[in-house]
């Protein structure tokens, strides 16, 4: 058993969609930003958002498990996860962890320069901020006294209140550790206690629905109301002047009291479809923020006629686990995501501000819209259970189709309009209990293709929602059974059906009545996936095998087998070389399609659910049972090195890898570029074989274009004359290469002499003198790879000093055209010795003409030309016969 740590192709990237969970948020001013921040936990993380843009400013690093409480201060954010406290500046670097209780943490109170904090084990703990210590600790009998809130009443030093789950509230001194008073309460579990800008009342709220604003120093109740909503989860005052108190309720409503009339002033009701964790009114400004577990993080501003809020910012995601994701756009930047609360978000891989949500499906969006009296929503529409979505005509009409669980009707959307469509696609005379199984829209645009339970399969108008028609005769299903995919063309000319009856039914685009061909499979067809560019059907079976059938020749080209559970969705890449799949047994594979084998395999924490690979190759989205997220995986062949093999399962020990988070992993500098792949690096020869033409290594600017450098040298003249520098600084002598050396023996024994002459009258360049000094084609290799180390422009100017007229000979000439026969015999280097000889013979065709021993050699070099070129042609024609022939058939 060979083991690996991971995963060959893909390795964790982020997670999008993530904004709220239970927790309360915190709110901080930060007076050198002028602005305030608001911190929100999504499990192991907190997101730090912007209040004056409501964007994503930072994220934090991981904590060992869920956080339980958050809070702040001026300098730090606090964060409770299991038994410690961490303190963190700028919403990431970590700087104090603050150890010691032996049960999970539940509150925390910032109290000037100590830290409060309270364990489900009913022990309050105080610690030094900066030294890290304990400074108190105080244990309660739960019996007695379980501590529900806490809180600092202003002007009261050193005084905190404590509510208990037995309804009483007791007042304790932290520097002198003494219980000062006590309060008999109301005979109902204190859930909320908040200081009220008056000085000395706080409002407390209990169990039973009561809100009691209470004077500590007289032990008076200065007023009190009742909420029928629901508990109390949470309170807040207006911090602006005005004498409102906001209160949020376990069912998501919020109710905005007027203090001074003692009376409901305005409620929002449905606020949030899930109880209301953090409620908090900003200072000197008419704002107030909210935030819920179900996802979202809400500003609402105070500027109704009767004194109430409206929906100002909204940072939201799915509220339920999402079951669908895909790409739509060509860019790859954006993701279709559909949850199980029947909504549809638009996700963006760059940044978190361009998330959009589209709303629910409804029956009736606009009555939907203004449906707000109620609790609950009768016109939302099942869940999303199949996408399918095609931009060409996006601007103009409705752009997305989608099938609701357990429905036979097909709704569409506008992702240009960011809403749901008002089209709701039905055939006609259809038979209750059908429902509709699986949909694709045309590559026009124009149209959407529906199968359903029945067998059969209808066509509908995107844009104006026309039923245009059915595939089949009249009266009688497309398959004997359940449509299992429907899928068409790149050109609209073709439709292909797969049904339960195990069968593949190829029917032309307009003429619906029979199929021109049909197909017998060997299994059952859970579900499909069609790649257009390339033609490929991949089929999902029932037996956890996938088939992948080639439609231009109506024959199955590749199967796989591998999964041991249901496949739950599969995927191309962007090229159609990789086909990725997801199964119930948690593993993500990842299969290479020429080769027909397993490539990549790896576990996941929980089932992947849906998948979609990016279409530029970049990022594999996936969903899983039970996140609320949708997972982003890189591709690191984008950046690394890797050799793909094919995999055994069964020999291999399969990594078992971690989802991605919030964070961004910051590797260290030491490991930047260190690249394991878990093997030796496969080398490849020079060669593979004498018999096979190779090409060279070298980019095509190194050649191209040497027969043209005069047009290029044309092209970038510069439009205005060089102008000398009157006092031109000193430069040393360089040799001519691709590197810069200095010619520094140049001058050696000649520096007393002031006239210069060389050691021999030749007028050859260093190459040509190297050249002539061959004698065998063995020693022709070095000239060669001196030839590759030179620019286009000297290699122009070897060739052209090798004439007679240029101080060159006849000899040199002849051993050129020797070194470019070597490397046609050899068949290395072929676009090179083509690139070289077509400059030569361009450059010296007067001198070739006129020497006899030139035309010589010349002809023996023909004949290794062209039999290479025959050899090569041969092979092509080959190629494109056989190809031909199987497109024919």
């Amino acid at each position: 058993m060979t083991s690996k740590s991971s995963s060959q192709i893909f390795t964790g990237s982020r997670v999008l969609g993530y904004v709220s969970t239970h927790v309360p948020f915190v709110a901080r001013f930060i007076k050198r930003r002028g602005e305030t921040l608001l911190c929100t936990s999504v499990g192991k993380w907190f997101h730090t958002y912007g209040c004056d843009k409501f964007r994503l400013l930072s994220i934090s690093g991981e904590h060992p498990g869920p956080i339980t409480c958050m809070s702040g201060d001026n300098f730090h954010v606090y964060t409770a996860s299991e038994n410690d406290i961490y303190a963190w500046r700028r919403g990431s670097e970590l700087k104090h962890v603050y150890k010691g209780h032996q049960a999970a943490i539940h509150k925390i109170l910032p109290f000037g320069i100590h830290i409060i904090s309270i364990d489900k084990n009913n022990v309050l703990k105080i610690f030094d901020i900066k030294e890290e210590t304990e400074f108190l600790e105080l244990g309660f009998k739960e019996k007695d006294f379980k501590i529900t809130t806490i809180c600092h009443p202003p002007t009261y030093l050193n005084k905190i209140l404590l509510g208990s789950q037995q309804g009483k509230l007791q007042i304790w001194n932290v520097r002198t550790s003494k219980l000062v008073f006590t309060f008999n309460g109301w005979k109902s579990p204190v859930t909320v206690t908040e200081p009220a800008p008056a000085v000395d009342v706080v409002a407390i709220a209990l169990a039973n629905g009561k809100i009691i604003l209470h004077n500590l120093r007289y032990n008076e109740v200065v007023m009190e109301f009742v909420q029928d909503w629901g508990k109390v989860s949470c309170l807040s005052f207006r911090l602006d002047g005005i004498p409102v108190m906001v209160t949020g309720s376990t069912k998501g409503h919020i109710v905005i009291w007027n203090l001074e009339e003692k009376r409901v002033m305005s409620q929002i009701q449905s606020a949030h479809s899930s109880r209301v964790a953090g409620l908090q009114c900003l200072a000197s400004e008419p704002l107030m923020v909210t935030n819920s577990q179900d996802n979202s993080l809400k500003m609402w501003i105070f500027d109704m006629p009767d004194g109430g809020a409206r929906l100002l910012k909204i940072r939201e995601g799915l509220s339920r686990p999402p079951n669908l994701v895909r790409h739509c756009e060509p860019t790859g930047e954006n993701l279709l995501a559909a949850g199980r609360d029947s909504s549809l978000h638009i996700m963006n891989t760059v940044t978190e501000t361009f998330n959009k949500s589209m709303g629910k499906a409804s029956y009736n969006r606009k009555a939907s819209k203004k449906k707000k009296r109620t609790e609950v929503d009768y016109l939302v529409l099942p869940p999303i259970t199949k996408l399918s979505s095609c931009m060409q005509r996006d601007k103009q009409w409705d752009s997305i189709a989608s099938l609701h669980d357990g429905m036979f009707m097909a709704t569409t959307w506008s992702y240009n309009r960011i809403c749901m469509g008002e089209h709701k696609l039905k055939p006609p005379d259809m038979e209750k209990g059908v429902q509709a199984t699986c949909l694709t829209v045309t590559h026009c645009g124009n149209f959407v293709v529906i199968g359903y339970t029945n067998g059969q399969v209808h066509k509908f108008n995107m844009q104006s929602g026309i039923y245009r028609g059915f595939y089949g005769k009249e009266k009688k299903a497309a398959h004997k059974g359940a449509i299992r995919g429907v899928e068409t063309d790149l050109c609209n000319q073709r439709v292909f059906t797969v049904g339960a009856d195990d069968k593949i039914k190829f029917w032309y685009f307009k003429s619906a009545t029979s199929p021109f061909h049909v197909m017998k499979l060997e299994e059952s067809v859970n579900s499909t996936k069609y790649h257009r560019d390339s033609a490929l059907l991949a089929l999902a079976n029932e037996d956890f095998t996938i088939t992948l059938v080639d439609v231009d020749t109506m024959k199955v080209v590749r199967k796989f087998d591998g999964h041991v559970a249901k496949i739950n969705d599969i995927d191309f890449d962007c090229q159609s070389r990789w086909l990725v799949t997801a199964s119930m047994d948690c593993t993500i594979c990842t299969w290479d399609i020429p080769s027909a084998q397993l490539v990549d395999i790896f576990y996941v924490e929980q089932p992947c659910t849906s998948l979609s690979m990016s279409p530029t190759g970049d990022y594999l989205a996936t969903t899983h049972v039970g996140e609320l997220g949708v997972f982003l995986w890189a591709n690191k062949l984008l950046y690394e090195r890797v050799f793909l093999k094919g995999i055994d399962r069964n020999s291999v020990d399969i990594p078992r890898l971690k989802l991605p988070n919030s964070s961004v992993e910051k590797p260290e500098i030491e490991d930047i570029g260190i690249i394991d792949l878990g093997e030796p690096e496969y080398k490849s020869p020079e060669q593979i074989s004498k018999e096979l033409i190779t090409l060279s290594d070298q980019p095509t600017s190194r050649w191209l274009n040497l027969l043209n450098l005069d047009i290029v040298k044309m092209r970038n003249k510069p439009k205005t004359a060089i102008t000398v520098p009157k006092s031109a600084p000193f430069f040393l002598p360089t040799i001519p290469s691709l590197e810069l050396e200095f010619d520094l023996e140049k001058d050696k024994d000649q520096s007393d002499r002031k006239l210069l002459i060389p050691e021999s009258l030749s007028t050859l360049s260093p190459f040509s003198k190297k050249l002539i000094a061959c004698n065998n084609p063995e020693e022709y290799g070095p000239c060669a790879d001196k030839l590759k180390t030179l620019s286009p422009a000297a290699i122009e100017a070897e060739i052209i000093s090798m004439g007679v007229d240029a101080g060159g000979s006849i000899e040199v000439m002849k051993h050129f055209l020797s070194l470019v026969g070597c490397m046609l015999k050899t068949n290395r280097d072929f676009e090179l010795a083509q690139s070289y000889l077509s400059l030569f013979l361009k450059t010296h065709t007067k001198a070739i003409s006129q020497s006899k021993e030139l035309l010589n050699v010349l002809e023996s070099v023909e004949e290794a030309a062209t039999e290479t070129w025959s050899r090569l042609q041969a092979h092509l024609m080959y190629n494109i016969c056989v190809v031909k022939a199987l497109k024919d058939m």
